[in-house]
């Protein structure tokens, strides 16, 4: 058997699934990025590999440190993936958005994909047919919502999200809700049908920690993964780290 940490450090949390073999066994939310706690990681798990994906600045001491005890690979515009980026500046494409890329491509091999992740961001990611990276889009996700209209007004409150909501909200915070969550899930179900009229032989995956507010108010059952991300970063960790 052979370990495999998969790192996946977002805007809002870090978090890191431990592989056996091509199995997730468990995702773990980190507290922190420091020396101590990646050392933890690495004497309970003995992993063989590992591999980083990362969209914030976090501790450089942890890539140190995975590459003396790991085969160790850091995601970038210059890892080898299983499709081209014919874009203007691939560099400038988030790690995030890579790994996703790679695990459409790597589960749902010569269609036409769409990928939408909702995180602290809805990124929506195109691969074609031919495996080409084309583009997408990104607006703000759902607690960036919330946190906006608290911010910038005097007086709407801080609503958590939720998915249970009404269609017409009889309070604030229900107006609040109502109004963030079926507004983000009709602007998907938008996206999703632009490109369905655009594109046959057409798929679409949808991940991310907010799948839970968001997949019962979507007109269509689409396919939803909260892991994969995590199975994208491990395919590429298989071609990077053979």
């Amino acid at each position: 058997m052979s370990t495999t940490l998969c790192f996946d450090f977002g805007n809002t949390r870090k978090k890191v699934a431990v592989f056996i073999n091509d199995t997730i066994e468990e995702v773990i939310t980190l507290a922190d990025d420091s020396a101590e706690t990646i050392q933890t990681l690495i004497e309970k798990f003995k992993p063989a590999k590992s591999i980083l994906s990362s969209v914030v600045d976090h501790n450089l001491a942890m890539e140190e440190l995975l590459a003396s005890a790991t085969k160790f690979h850091k995601l970038s515009h210059l890892t080898k993936v299983p499709f081209t980026t014919p874009v203007g500046k691939p560099e400038t494409i988030g790690a995030d958005r890579l790994a996703l890329t790679a695990a459409a491509v790597h589960f749902f091999p010569k269609k036409n994909n769409l990928v939408i992740g909702l995180g602290t961001c809805v990124t929506y990611n195109f691969i074609n047919k031919y495996h080409e990276f084309v583009g997408g889009a990104i607006s703000p996700g759902l607690e960036m919502r919330l946190k906006s209209l608290n911010y910038y007004t005097a007086k709407l409150p801080l609503v958590k999200a939720d998915s249970n909501i009404p269609l017409m909200g009889y309070d604030t915070n229900t107006n609040i809700l109502t109004g963030v969550v079926m507004g983000m899930a009709k602007e998907i179900d938008g996206f999703i049908e632009e490109y369905k009229g655009r594109f046959n032989n057409f798929n679409v995956l949808l991940t991310g920690g907010d799948i839970v507010y968001l997949a019962s108010h979507l007109k269509k059952k689409i396919f939803a993964d909260p892991d994969l991300i995590f199975k994208g970063l491990y395919a590429i960790s298989e071609v990077n780290n053979p």
